[in-house]
């Protein structure tokens, strides 16, 4: 996938929180995350949630890589 999540798990480590658990504390559904950490496709609204959470853009949290 071109897109990469990898940006959203450092911007946690960052932050101090535990990525798994935080976002799961926050209503992100476990297949949601592991389909983060493997940078498959999530609905916007995942998207949302998290920007909203963290208070950030998605470019924050999210990057498109040409394959």
């Amino acid at each position: 996938m071109p897109i990469k999540y990898d940006k959203l798990f450092a911007l946690l480590k960052d932050r101090g929180l535990s990525s798994t658990y935080w976002l799961r504390q926050h209503g992100v559904y476990p297949a949601t995350v592991n389909k983060l950490r493997k940078n498959e496709r999530v609905n916007t609204d995942t998207i949302d949630t998290i920007c909203r959470l963290l208070g950030c853009q998605p470019g924050d949290i999210m990057e498109y890589e040409d394959e």
